[in-house]
C-alpha cells in the first residue's frame, strides 16, 4: 500500500544526504568539501484514522498536517456502557 495522504497527496519524496568536511570560510577554513552525495527518502507522516466519509465511518491514510487542519471529520465517540449486573 503506497504511503499517500488522501487529502493533501503527499507521498514519499525523493533527495540527496550530502557528506561535507572541513571549515567553514566564515569560521576561517579554507571551505566545506563535498565528500559524498547519497539518494534518500523522504517519508511523510502518514497515520491511519477513522473518519466519515460520504456519510459512513472508514479507515483512510492521512497525513498529520490534514488532521491538524481540519481536513478529517472524525467520528463522535460511543457513549456505551457495559449493563449492570446487578439490574
Amino acid at each position: 500500500m503506497p504511503r499517500v495522504c488522501k487529502f493533501t497527496g503527499k507521498r514519499t519524496r525523493v533527495g540527496n544526504q550530502i557528506a561535507r568536511r572541513g571549515k567553514a570560510k566564515y569560521l576561517g577554513g579554507v571551505g566545506k568539501k563535498t565528500t559524498g552525495v547519497t539518494r534518500r527518502r523522504f517519508k511523510p507522516n502518514i497515520q491511519t484514522v477513522r473518519a466519515i466519509i460520504d456519510g459512513k465511518v472508514c479507515r483512510i491514510r492521512v497525513s498529520t498536517r490534514a488532521i491538524r487542519d481540519g481536513l478529517v471529520v472524525k467520528p463522535v465517540k460511543r457513549q456505551w456502557k457495559p449493563q449492570d449486573a446487578t439490574a
